[in-house]
């Protein structure tokens, strides 16, 4: 595909990988739709009564499924959305994707099949979820339990995940090509945790769990039943060492290493977001 001026639709366009990916688009001067339930024209995954005004005059669009592309029915939900891209003029369509996810790779394989040009970004565990995600309050509570025993995680930065998305929809080349992201190093999620507890000078300590544990902990906390239940079953599926290897996709997509964890903790342990904070009264 040949870079153009053509506006590209980011959906989830406010999320960790969203909004960063706009951000990049906007930087070159690309024209961009963020496609949110707040934007105007709203775009809402579990509403596709929004989905064809979102998708007037695109050329381009990143496909980010809320909640996630391998939770169940996401692969239905992003071949409708590819197919009625495909018919109102959408050419290249970017679409994030767990790596070794089952319902992931169904989601790829509906975007191949859609007739657009495509290019899949790959990635598993997004380090920003330490930061931007449900488990700032393990951090900052110091106990950060999770269904993942020691099995070994190349954590991958947001930001080169929205790198490489942008490269995929600016530059030539990228078309049918599978981007998988990695970081430059595996770790374990004790391993992450001891670095974030290090340049925090906070006891934090990580804490495997059962995923009946986990997701008693999570509707404890408020969290919907059904999306506890279907986050702990993807964290069962691909935390059984299958992504435990790393890839050479951003020096070779982007020229540079991919950010590294310990970059990730010590920048985000500065703005002050893992301090421990009071618990309100009344509340255990």
């Amino acid at each position: 595909m040949t870079a153009t001026s053509a506006t590209t639709l980011v959906l989830a366009g406010t999320g960790k990988t969203g909004r960063r990916v706009v951000s990049g688009l906007r930087a070159r001067d690309m024209p961009v739709r963020v496609g949110s339930r707040s934007a105007e024209p709203p775009f809402d995954w579990q509403d596709d009564s929004t989905w064809e005004p979102a998708l007037r005059g695109m050329g381009s669009a990143y496909v980010a499924f809320y909640p996630d592309a391998a939770f169940p029915g996401a692969a239905s939900a992003v071949g409708s959305f590819a197919e009625l891209a495909v018919a109102c003029g959408v050419r290249h369509l970017v679409l994030l994707a767990d790596r070794g996810a089952a319902e992931a790779e169904r989601c790829e394989q509906a975007v191949r099949d859609s007739g657009a040009e495509w290019t899949i970004v790959r990635a598993g565990f997004i380090t920003q979820n330490f930061s931007e995600g449900f488990l700032v309050e393990l951090v900052r509570a110091g106990v950060v339990a999770l269904p993942a025993g020691d099995v070994a995680e190349p954590f991958t930065d947001a930001e080169d995940i929205a790198d490489v998305t942008v490269a995929a929809l600016t530059e030539d080349g990228h078309s049918g090509r599978i981007h998988d992201v990695t970081g430059p190093r595996l770790l374990t999620f004790a391993d992450a945790v001891d670095e974030m507890a290090r340049v925090t000078r906070r006891e934090v300590r990580y804490l495997p769990v059962t995923p009946e544990q986990f997701v008693s902990s999570l509707t404890r906390r408020g969290v919907p039943a059904e999306y506890a239940t279907q986050l702990t079953s993807l964290m069962v599926e691909v935390f059984d060492g299958r992504r435990a290897t790393m890839t050479d996709t951003v020096e070779r997509v982007l020229g540079r290493p991919p950010r590294d964890f310990t970059e990730y903790a010590r920048k985000t342990a500065a703005t002050g977001i893992w301090d421990a904070h009071p618990e309100p009264c009344g509340e255990a």
